[in-house]
């Protein structure tokens, strides 16, 4: 029986799941089987909260370390893209997406920030987990554009890890407006052995944090590879549609899958992925101009007072999941 099948029924070991908060360090540890697999983060100088790292069943780190730890050959591209987050390149003109330390205080009028307020509950168990918190989307003069209630859901089996984000957004405002970006929405940026092979030059980082201009990258370890619910691979599921999209790749000897499964209740639903060879991995249910060359064009708004909710599913398994195994898994969570 397939592990995603096993996933929904009794028969494969559950794991323990245990949600440590830490409010003085600003985080929130996510502990599979006493291990680390994901912690919760809101530190002052990332401009949203995030999950940050996530760890594969056998202990692998699948985001990128860079810009929070130096990690050799690591690129050094888009300081913004750190973990798993959920924003948005414009909201009433504002850009959530791309905002970061790297900002120059004169540009940083144009550039809007979500805080962290509250966990509002913390809970684990057997086979999984639940984190539920509060955050507000603010412009540069403190206005809050939006408030964000976010459930995170965690399961745990062997060789399996499952996060079911469900994110509520309600304007605060008179109206805010989500204007077609293709800078979104529900996105990871992976290790460098997620990535897929490419021999474009680039600026890597070493272990003590110098960056070093590469002119032919080392692909020796890089194995990624972009799957479709539509079959289609590789680099061009850029700007396409489907329900879900997997990246696969081999570390350390253990092969994984990290799989991103849209909710059908999503607005815009089957997402448009903004998915890049050099590791960023997202779901933009958003930004159907951009992807659609101008053919689809959505503008989503809300009035004030007004919710919208987006549920997102990320699969993390040490195999290589087949069609058929993660159709199982959207099946599922389509259900719920």
């Amino acid at each position: 029986m397939s592990s995603s099948t096993m996933l929904f029924g009794q028969s494969n070991k559950k794991e323990s799941v245990e949600v440590q908060v830490n409010e003085s360090e600003k985080k929130v540890d996510i502990v599979v089987g006493g291990d680390l697999f994901t912690t919760y983060m809101y530190p002052d100088n990332i401009m949203k909260p995030v999950l940050w790292p996530v760890m594969s069943p056998e202990g692998n780190m699948l985001t990128r370390s860079y810009p929070l730890i130096n990690k050799e050959g690591d690129r050094t591209d888009h300081p913004h893209h750190v973990g798993i987050w959920l924003n948005y390149g414009d909201v009433n003109g504002l850009d959530f997406w791309n905002n970061s330390e790297a900002i120059p205080q004169e540009r940083k009028g144009g550039y809007g920030t979500i805080y962290h307020q509250s966990v509002e509950k913390a809970k684990g168990g057997k086979g999984k987990a639940v984190l539920e918190t509060k955050s507000l989307w603010k412009s540069p003069d403190n206005t809050t554009l939006l408030e964000e209630e976010t459930e995170f859901q965690f399961q745990a089996t062997e060789g399996m890890r499952i996060i079911d984000r469900t994110t509520s957004l309600t304007a605060a405002v008179d109206e805010v407006k989500f204007t077609d970006n293709k800078e979104g929405m529900f996105a990871i940026r992976v290790s460098r052995e997620l990535e897929l092979p490419t021999d474009k030059p680039t600026e890597l980082v070493d272990s003590h944090g110098v960056k070093t201009r590469v002119e032919k990258m080392d692909n020796t370890l890089v194995k990624g590879n972009y799957r479709s619910s539509e079959g289609i691979e590789g680099g061009d599921v850029w700007g396409t549609r489907a329900r879900w999209m997997k990246l696969s790749s081999e570390i350390n000897g253990e092969d994984v899958s990290l799989v991103i499964i849209d909710h059908p209740s999503n607005v815009g639903y089957p997402t448009y992925w903004h998915a890049r060879d050099y590791g960023l991995f997202s779901a933009n249910t958003l930004g159907q101009k951009v992807f659609s060359e101008g053919k689809n064009e959505l503008n989503f708004s809300l009035s004030n007072g007004e919710t919208a909710t987006f549920k997102y599913r990320l699969v993390v398994a040490s195999e290589e999941l087949s069609d058929e195994q993660i159709n199982a898994l959207a099946d599922a969570y389509a259900k719920k």
